[in-house]
């Protein structure tokens, strides 16, 4: 039985309360292509899976998205593989949120890159002085399941 990566991120991703997002591996304008995406990302953005499926996660940007960041974004990519931050997005309806996201490279058996996987979640600035930990200033709107954060803590190659 043969089973494509596609397939594979849905089977983890669908329950989970984390949006979850598949992209291929073109950085290139006009970005990647989305290959999946689960129920809390439609929750989150107001976007419909099958909706955002061939498009880039760039419909998510808006008017107060920081540019020079996005660049950063691709450059950390391209070069190390992996990003994690926050940035201002948008929902289908143009209400602006922020949105933390992780990105991390799928790669296959002989080591080359299959696609990007995002874990993105919701989160709001904290006032004050920034936390010391992984929160920093920000915290997320739900709490999410540590799990999800230790099954990527490592690429693991997918046959």
């Amino acid at each position: 039985m043969t089973v494509t990566i596609v397939e594979l991120v849905r089977l983890f991703a669908e329950p989970l309360s984390t949006a979850v997002v598949l992209t291929d591996i073109d950085l290139e304008q006009p970005g990647p292509t989305i290959l999946y995406a689960n129920p809390a990302f439609t929750s989150m953005s107001g976007y419909a899976g099958a909706e955002v499926l061939g498009k880039s996660p760039r419909i998510l940007q808006g008017p107060n998205t920081n540019r020079q960041l996005t660049r950063v974004i691709a450059r950390r990519l391209q070069v190390e593989r992996r990003f994690h931050g926050v940035l201002e997005n948008y929902r289908k309806s143009g209400e602006a949120y922020l949105c933390e996201v992780d990105v991390r490279p799928i790669h296959g058996r002989n080591e080359e890159p299959l696609g990007f996987l995002a874990f993105e979640r919701e989160v709001v600035r904290r006032r004050g002085r920034p936390a010391q930990g992984a929160g920093g200033r920000y915290q997320p709107i739900v709490s999410e399941a540590h799990e999800v954060r230790t099954a990527w803590a490592t690429p693991t190659p997918f046959c």
